[in-house]
């Protein structure tokens, strides 16, 4: 008979160090998988496909132990993202809500005009 986990399996210790050792980090990152497993638990039949199933099999039907071993195997990953990836990120975001909204370029045109 196979033995169910317990909160200590798998160890914490090797869960922080795939969070960079922050026990917040390994908090939120766990807890926002358990959330979309939830939501993908819930949404079944519902025609979502949106929502990634759980990627590892277990003797555990809690959404946030199923987080833990996923991260543990490293089927979850986390990445901090650098200040320069930020950047890049913002400027993309601003360039496509600029070409979303051609009427916001002429206003900002015709508002350089005016202050010319």
């Amino acid at each position: 008979m196979a033995e169910r986990p317990t909160l200590v399996d798998p160890p914490i210790e090797t869960l922080l160090e795939d969070v960079d050792g922050s026990r917040f980090t390994l908090v939120a990152v766990a807890s926002i998988r358990a959330r979309e497993i939830n939501d993908y638990y819930n949404g079944l039949g519902a025609g979502r496909g949106s929502v990634i199933p759980p990627q590892v099999t277990s003797l555990s039907n809690k959404s946030l132990s199923l987080a833990m071993e996923e991260l543990y195997e490293s089927k979850l990953k986390f990445h901090r993202p650098t200040a320069e990836e930020l950047e890049a990120e913002r400027v993309a975001r601003e360039e496509a809500q600029a070409s979303a909204d051609p009427g916001a370029n002429l206003e900002s045109f015709i508002d350089a005009l005016r202050d010319a």
